[in-house]
């Protein structure tokens, strides 16, 4: 038997006046977590939800999240995270891709909520912090307080504790199905290398809802009794004071994050003498903001590598005396990473061997949710492949350099053009359409569209733009639009996006 939820069990257990969660309202202790988390459960099994069964969590960093993440996990059914900034359809394909039975939503977004539920036919929507006039019900009806404490339900190691959607370059997202042990994994190795401790305060603005922040930030923490300084949302400002308020001693965040913080603090004075080690993943930080955030901060960076359909880590950087700075470090333990050719062929080390990356181990999904086609070809040849392009040093270090699809890392979000495309096509005076991703100093990348118009149409960029930014979430919409006369096209009639960009 392994079920997730073991990891606030063990640390309520031994710690339960310690702080778990540190908020702008106040304090939530591991027994006050631990004991929320139970009422969630027991409401969830009261309403007939149970093992293998699947329930949406869609909310901020509040402490509300890792209540009912918690509890979905103690009923043994399966958590089913949604990003905030999802817009109806998007909320309904992956209600219906799972098949969720009850939804979880935050005011804030309640109503775009309501309408992907109503359309993949979700007969429950729960509202976190919700007033009279939301949709669904209020959140407070599961979290009625319980005389006992709610049994473990059993799950075996394989067995499937949440489906984080991904997305895929040939259209809509898939769901990873991450397993029991595979995130229990993912929480206990990752923090042995930086030899976390009970006594450490981990700033977590990294979004729960995303593979990064949940394993890496939340299920870490909770693995070692240690508390979360949740953040809402990114701003410097916000980050910088629950850093000095909270005396944050780890930062897990994206490269746009450390170069945010450093343009910030030119002119602002916080304490962050607390911090002793940040983390940074979801993209290759640039040498200049390694460089000049760990001068001015004097805090390491150890850089590592993951992504969504393993749980988050893959390689690490293990400790500030045993790292390779602008490497993504080595895999991390029980962790296995070759470098392949087109062919499939293992390539010796050195710069100018680069191939795809590709792994086995504990660390890797089940499988993407009812997508066995998908996922034979994501493990072709026994392993996991995972697109990015990239090389390894004599010492076994990874450089990551490039990636083999055509994905765009918008400000640490994953945008695939492919999706925004299919968007796009709709419109009816668009004839042909193409999405590249284009250097941005403050972003990394910015989503960028040319398009093709049909006779007899005249479109603007601002038309454009605003037709996306009702059907795909925000970051996903392109900023920039160019008008052209035709694309470029290799001779099967692919579009040359390498010209474009």
């Amino acid at each position: 038997m392994l079920n997730l939820a073991v990891i606030l069990h063990e640390s309520a257990g031994r710690r339960p006046d310690a702080p778990a969660l540190l908020h702008d309202g106040g304090t939530i202790t591991y027994a006050e977590l631990d004991a929320r988390s139970d009422a969630v459960a027991a409401a969830l099994l009261d309403r007939g939800i149970g093992p293998g069964d699947r329930v949406a969590l869609q909310a901020p960093n509040i402490p509300e999240f890792p209540v009912a993440y918690f509890g979905i996990l103690k009923t043994g059914a399966v958590v089913v995270p949604l990003n905030v900034l999802l817009r109806g359809p998007e909320i309904a394909h992956q209600l219906q891709d799972s098949g969720a039975r009850t939804l979880i939503t935050w005011a804030g977004v309640a109503d775009e909520a309501a309408k992907g539920a109503a359309e993949a036919d979700v007969p429950e929507v729960f509202v976190i912090h919700g007033g009279p006039d939301s949709p669904g019900r209020p959140f407070a009806e599961l979290t009625t307080p319980v005389a006992e404490p709610v049994p473990l339900a059993e799950r075996s190691p394989g067995d499937v504790a949440a489906i984080i959607y991904t997305s895929g370059t040939t259209g809509l997202p898939k769901g990873a199905e991450l397993t029991h042990f595979q995130m229990y994994m993912n929480s206990d190795i990752p923090g042995r290398l930086f030899e976390i401790k009970p006594e450490d305060v981990v700033l977590t603005v990294l979004p729960l809802f995303h593979v990064y922040g949940m394993s890496s930030a939340m299920n870490l923490g909770i693995r070692f009794g240690c508390a979360l300084s949740l953040v809402p949302r990114f701003t410097p400002e916000k980050v910088l004071e629950a850093v000095e308020r909270d005396r944050a001693t780890i930062f897990d965040g994206v490269p746009t994050m450390f170069g945010a913080l450093l343009a910030y603090t030119d002119g602002h004075t916080y304490d962050t003498s607390s911090l002793r080690v940040c983390v940074s993943g979801g993209d290759a930080i640039p040498a200049h903001v390694f460089d000049a955030f760990e001068q001015r901060f004097g805090v390491p960076i150890l850089e590592g590598y993951g992504m969504t359909e393993t749980a988050s880590t893959i390689t690490f950087n293990p400790a500030p005396d045993d790292r390779r700075p602008y490497s993504v470090g080595k895999p991390v333990w029980g962790v296995e990473v070759q470098v392949w050719d087109a062919e499939d062929r293992r390539m010796p080390p050195g710069r100018g061997h680069v191939g795809e990356l590709v792994t086995r181990g504990y660390h890797t999904m089940r499988g993407y949710h009812g997508n066995p086609e998908a996922t034979a070809e994501a493990y072709r040849g026994g392993w996991f492949h995972t697109g990015d392009l990239g090389y390894a040093d004599p010492d076994g270090f990874l450089y990551i350099v490039d990636r083999k699809k055509e994905l765009i890392i918008r400000g640490g979000y994953n945008v695939y053009p492919r999706e925004v495309e299919e968007v796009l096509y709709h419109h009816p005076g668009v004839r042909d359409a193409a999405v590249v991703g284009v250097p941005d100093d403050r972003l990394g990348q910015e989503v960028k569209a040319i398009i093709v118009a049909r006779p007899g149409h005249s479109l603007s960029a601002q038309e454009i733009v605003e037709y996306c930014r009702e059907r795909v979430a925000a970051y996903k919409y392109p900023r920039l639009v160019e008008f052209r006369d035709s694309l470029p096209l290799t001779g099967t009639g692919k579009v040359l996006k390498k010209d474009l960009v």
